[in-house]
């Protein structure tokens, strides 16, 4: 499964490369382009700016079709704002909720995301 991500810290960046998935990371240099094959979201927790982020780029050409399911990352300090974007989206898009991890995930965080990727196909 090919993931479309977000770092701007850079841990969500590992999280990523732990996977062993083909990537296409996002910033505002590279806020946009068309995939053409299915794929996942992880996306950090920063609030509305990042959450923006996501929506140009999955409202862009054919991309919503193709979105599977989003994970998300953060730190739990912040209490019910943890993993905010990645629910927001799951709950926009009508698409799963894979997973929640804190900063960088741990190795179980990376088996569970595989896991639930594999579940839904």
């Amino acid at each position: 499964m090919k993931v479309v991500y977000l770092s701007l810290t850079g841990k969500t960046r590992q999280f990523v490369k732990k996977l062993g998935w083909d990537f296409v990371e996002i910033s505002k240099k590279n806020p946009v382009c068309q995939m053409e094959e299915p794929y996942i979201v992880i996306t950090p927790t920063y609030g509305e700016q990042v959450a923006n982020f996501f929506y140009e780029f999955i409202e862009f050409g054919e991309n919503r079709a193709l979105l599977k399911g989003v994970a998300g990352s953060g730190n739990r300090n912040f209490n019910t704002s943890f993993c905010s974007n990645s629910r927001e989206l799951a709950s926009k898009y009508g698409i799963p909720l894979l997973h929640c991890f804190e900063n960088q995930g741990t190795d179980k965080d990376v088996q569970i995301l595989i896991e639930k990727v594999r579940e839904i196909g």
